[in-house]
């Protein structure tokens, strides 16, 4: 396997991006999928494993870093900012209809975590995608506003408003604003705050589980207001007639998003679960990983098929 590096424009923006390819299989045209990240993560790591499992198996698949993130451009660095995290998707799709290894008439988007949820708004407004699959469907701003087991008290997130009311206030003056940091120090701490999901995210982003240096572990600010007023299964309905596919651990606490999408949908939608994994466990551990997998295969063969 490899992969070449490669860049398009999102928005103005240029996007940093891997496009893999099987060195064992004829040039093409063949079917292809954009893989994105969780948020404030990068290419290099779980979408990267994804994208690379996928070309193994006939598909040229593209993993980007999102606007403002990783080796992408756009400033300032750590926006999320939801309307780009889409925009990065369809842009994504226009890129590979121009190349010559990717059939246009067959494109997937495979989102997981965050880009799970940006990946369904996606192909809700691109009809160029043919069919959508997203591994521990998460949406930002839900899991902002509700936290990630969908039971955090409403003051909470009022007071992240707080901040970044105050942050634009520092900013208009030419103060620093400072950034959101999204981790604690610790793996204790972040299991006091958040449980076993706490705990699993601080060893994937901060420890060496899949710690990479260009996952910034932080967001501006105004990411906060931004995501308050963003709901992206707004257009899940208009993703069918075409096909939707969910895959999420068995004890995944962020799986009640999943399940909220999956009830929005309107043409064909499967939710399938992955016995004994978690949210992150689909990030980076092979047994469910590999089965993740097999299903992504079989979905899209199915539904990008000719």
């Amino acid at each position: 396997m490899s992969f070449t590096p490669v860049s398009f424009g999102s928005a103005g923006i240029e996007i940093a991006a891997h496009l893999h390819t099987s060195d064992t299989l004829a040039a093409g045209p063949r079917p292809a999928l954009v893989v994105g990240h969780p948020g404030t993560g990068v290419k290099e790591q779980t979408s990267g494993t994804y994208a690379a499992l996928m070309a193994e198996r006939g598909f040229v698949t593209l993993a980007f870093d999102a606007a403002h993130q990783g080796e992408s451009g756009g400033l300032p660095r750590g926006l999320e900012d939801p309307a780009q995290r889409i925009e990065d998707f369809k842009a994504a799709v226009s890129y590979l209809t121009t190349r010559e290894e990717v059939d246009p008439e067959r494109i997937g988007l495979l989102g997981i975590c965050a880009s799970g949820g940006y990946s369904l708004a996606a192909t809700g407004g691109d009809h160029r995608v043919k069919a959508v699959a997203t591994v521990c469907t998460a949406e930002p701003a839900r899991q902002f506003r509700f936290g990630a087991d969908g039971s955090q008290d409403p003051a909470v997130f009022q007071a992240l408003l707080d901040a970044s009311a105050q942050a634009r206030t520092r900013a208009a003056r030419g103060e620093d604003p400072g950034v959101l940091t999204m981790f604690p120090d610790t793996a204790e701490e972040a299991g006091a705050l958040g449980g076993e999901h706490g705990i699993e995210g601080w060893e994937y982003y901060c420890g060496p589980r899949g710690h990479h240096e260009r996952s910034a572990k932080f967001l501006t600010w105004d990411s906060v207001d931004k995501m308050a007023s963003s709901d992206v299964f707004r257009a899940v309905p208009l993703i069918g007639p075409r096909p939707m596919l969910q895959i999420i651990g068995e004890r995944a606490v962020t799986a009640w998003m999943a399940v909220e999408a999956h009830q929005a949908g309107t043409g064909p939608k499967e939710l399938h679960r992955i016995p004994g994994a978690s949210h992150v466990d689909l990030y980076d551990k092979r047994e469910y990983i590999e089965q993740a997998v097999e299903k992504l295969t079989d979905y899209f063969t199915t539904h990008l098929d000719k």
